[in-house]
């Protein structure tokens, strides 16, 4: 699954392939996988998602990537490792690519989200339910692009991340409101969307 937008700046130094985990666990049990202390060590790819990064990797259709850079949960690193060793590359961890932590509703029925996301299209610096504030997902997110910019130039860089925090940072990159970021089209499972260079 591909979505390649349109270089969202005149002065990328580096193109970005921001890319889902693969189907997960959490996926596969319908719940809420946002915290650290469960995410980190627990709650992989399912074998769905482990095929679908057979197959990815198999007919990779995206510039071959220079880095592969990735959140520390479980199956954004497994997602990672199955790119990292198509290419050869040494992946490397960066929790600024984390999940979005969603607070009381971890744990809960991922037919909860849309009570986070009301809230969000209504204010992206809300924290109810102790949930992590869209603008705060968009400073850290930007941050691990704005980083690269910075230290590298002309790289194809893998970011390995999660729906949420890869759905905010388009729209940020978009320079669209923070409370649109459901407007943006949803990123499934294993998918690249090419931004930059």
């Amino acid at each position: 699954m591909s979505n390649t937008l349109q270089a969202l700046s005149d002065h990328w130094r580096n193109r970005y392939l921001l890319m889902r985990h693969g189907h997960s666990q959490a996926n596969q049990q319908g719940v809420i996988v946002s915290s650290p202390e469960r995410g980190v060590e627990n709650f992989g790819l399912s074998e769905v998602g482990e095929q679908q990064l057979a197959r990815l990797v198999a007919d990779w259709q995206w510039p071959a990537p220079i880095h592969v850079v990735h959140s520390d949960f479980l199956r954004t690193t497994q997602t990672a490792a199955h790119v990292s060793a198509r290419f050869n590359l040494l992946p490397r961890v960066d929790t600024r690519l984390r999940e979005r932590y969603f607070g009381e509703l971890e744990g809960q029925g991922d037919d909860r989200y849309p009570i986070i996301w009301a809230l969000d299209a209504e204010d992206a610096e809300h924290t109810q339910h102790q949930v992590e504030a869209v603008s705060a997902v968009a400073n850290r997110m930007r941050a691990v692009i704005e980083e690269w910019e910075r230290k590298a130039s002309g790289e194809t860089i893998v970011l390995v991340s999660h729906g949420d925090p890869l759905q905010i940072l388009l729209t940020a990159l978009a320079n669209k409101p923070l409370t649109q970021h459901r407007e943006q089209s949803a990123l499934l499972p294993a998918s690249i969307t090419q931004v930059g260079a």
